[in-house]
């Protein structure tokens, strides 16, 4: 029996080994991993940093993450300022894996704020997820190039289901009235959307979830709301909706939904994926922002304004009484 169980260890052991061994292809968020899965099919295990639902802005790697990296065959990164603790956990992990910025070719948007900053976020623009999608087929084709075909013919099938709906955005966006495409979020996580679809973007943050909000910034997006008579302000499915949930009180306006930003949304959600993440988000703020808004009419004097009114009028009039009667003596 003894004999029977030794052979059976030996056997499976190694088999153990080879299954923690399977190629492994890393991404740092979700929506790249989503990406990745896309173009690398069964080819090899595409796993993620950054668990869905959680912020890569401010995330803190744990141990089993650098056991994950140490063990990658390719690590796709968005870089940007996104992921600001990649480079200590390359280094802590000793990993001889080929590291990728996805976002190579894109038009970057720069900071306006700081220096030598750019926002991240370029993944809102569908366009942009075809760069994204095309850096990871180049670098699977370089990788395990008796694959070609496939990663190729993978690629070109993604390509087309983010043009049609690169082409479903645009068309959407048409349906809100022009003076009311404002959208107003917790974090400026949509520019390369606003600036693709026609949308202007206000935010209370920055590009990162890791900044302080000012009373300025509070002032700035009360005023905006007011000017523009704007119907619902969004908050973020990784982001703390205080904030947004204070400003839409104190204008009495509505929130228009929760956006889908740094992550894509879990399985069980309308949003598992990166073209969902997108599509979900487009028909959210097409519904929030479409809708008709009534004027604010102006409050009438209250009936303690009336009063003063009146006495400043007969003192006026008393005045002028008195003025004309003296003239006439």
């Amino acid at each position: 029996m003894k004999k029977i169980q030794i052979l059976i260890l030996l056997f499976v052991i190694p088999l153990l080994g080879t299954a923690q061994n399977h190629p492994k292809v890393i991404a740092t968020a979700s929506m790249i991993s989503d990406m990745a899965q896309n173009i690398v099919g069964d080819k090899f295990e595409v796993v993620t940093i950054v668990p869905i639902g959680k912020d890569p802005h401010t995330y803190e790697p744990t141990p089993g993450d650098a056991t994950m990296v140490a063990n990658a065959k390719v690590i796709f990164k968005n870089d940007l300022t996104f992921e600001g603790w990649l480079g200590k956990l390359i280094e802590n992990s000793g990993t001889k894996a080929k590291v990728v910025k996805v976002t190579e070719g894109v038009e970057v948007i720069e900071s306006v704020t700081y220096a030598n900053s750019a926002d991240p976020h370029a993944w809102m623009n569908a366009m942009n997820g075809i760069i994204y999608a095309e850096n990871i087929k180049n670098t699977m084709v370089e990788f395990d190039p008796s694959n070609k075909v496939f990663y190729e013919k993978k690629f070109e099938t993604y390509k087309k289901k983010l043009q049609g709906l690169d082409q479903y955005i645009q068309d959407e966006i048409k349906k809100i009235p022009e003076q009311q495409r404002i959208l107003i979020t917790s974090h400026d996580a949509f520019q390369y959307y606003g600036r693709r679809y026609g949308i202007r973007l206000e935010s209370i943050l920055g590009t990162s979830t890791d900044a302080q909000a000012q009373t300025s910034d509070i002032v700035r997006l009360d005023k905006v709301i007011k000017a523009n008579n704007v119907p619902a302000v969004f908050i973020e499915s990784t982001v703390n909706p205080k904030m947004l949930q204070e400003l839409a009180n104190s204008n009495d306006i509505t929130i228009g939904g929760s956006l889908y930003s740094d992550s894509i949304g879990s399985k069980d959600s309308d949003a598992p994926t990166y073209f969902d993440m997108l599509k979900v988000n487009t028909k959210i703020i097409v519904n929030a922002l479409s809708r008709k808004v009534q004027p604010k009419i102006a409050e009438a004097p209250s009936s303690n304004n009336g009063i003063l009114y009146g006495i400043l009028g007969l003192l006026f009039f008393g005045a002028f009484f008195f003025v004309y009667k003296s003239m006439n003596k």
